[in-house]
Formats: structure tokens, sequence, C-alpha cells
């Protein structure tokens, strides 16, 4: 009896691992396309950044079409944006967490585009990405309570 409960669940373990295995690969094709196709259509321009901001698409100064086309989850979590002027025109400019933090207000950037997401940052004065966590923060502020104790 305890034998072919364990087979049994050996065998649903095994059946959802395959399972992840091709989802895994369908979606790595997927976010291979989608890379091929951003990296075809990217130019360079120079922008004037606005702006920067964390916001739910409803809420920002989109073209509709765009807002139809993106998958529900994009339309419930808060996305990176920012904010520039390109040439004349005052756009809203989607991008990376990664993008995102690399980025300076109000400060003139070179960045690479396709077209409404920033790609890369290529040029400008760019701010120390470098974030601290948790427990580094915590080790800091205990080595200051030390210093302050020895004076």
């Amino acid at each position: 009896m305890n034998w072919t409960i364990f087979w049994i669940v050996m065998a649903v373990l095994a059946a959802i691992l395959v399972g992840l295995y091709f989802w895994g690969r369908k979606m790595q094709k997927k976010y291979d396309e989608q890379q091929q196709l951003i990296t075809e259509n990217k130019q360079s321009l120079s922008i004037f950044v606005i702006d920067k901001k964390k916001d739910h698409l409803s809420n920002l100064k989109l073209p509709k079409q765009m807002k139809e086309q993106l998958p529900w989850i994009y339309k419930k979590r808060k996305m990176p944006v920012v904010i520039a002027k390109i040439g004349p025109q005052i756009q809203t400019l989607l991008c990376d967490q990664k993008v995102f933090d690399s980025i300076p207000t109000k400060k003139q950037i070179k960045v690479e585009l396709a077209g409404i997401l920033i790609v890369n940052v290529v040029s400008g004065k760019l701010p120390d990405t470098k974030k601290k966590g948790f427990f580094s923060k915590k080790k800091d502020k205990k080595k200051e309570e030390i210093k302050a104790a020895k004076k």
C-alpha cells in the first residue's frame, strides 16, 4: 500500500516536471522572438527626461491600440514609466526596472528606443545604480552605533 502511493506521487511529480520543462521552452522561444524584434527595430535617440515614475498602465497616456494589446497581467501591476521630450513631442515611454534605475531625471541622455520601449541607456551622466540590501544597511547602522559609543 505504501509503495503504490509513493510511486503514484513520484509519477505525478515527474509529469509536473516534464510539463514545466516544455512550458519553459515555449516561453523561452517567445522571449527570443521578442528580443529579436526589439533588436531589429531599435534606434538611438537623444531624449530629455522630464519625469520617471511607477504607475498603472490605465492611468497613463498611451495609445488605445497599445493598451488593448498588452497582456492582462501588465494591466494590473505598476510599470516603470519615463516621461520624456523627444524632439518637440512629450511622450510616455516604458522600460525595464534595470534601465529605469539608471535613468536620471531632468537630464539629456542618449537611449536606444524600440517603439515606446527604452531598451538601453547609451550615454549621459548616469547615477550610481548600486543599492544596498537590507542586511548591509543594518550592518552599517550597527557600525555607526559602535563608533558613536566609542566617542
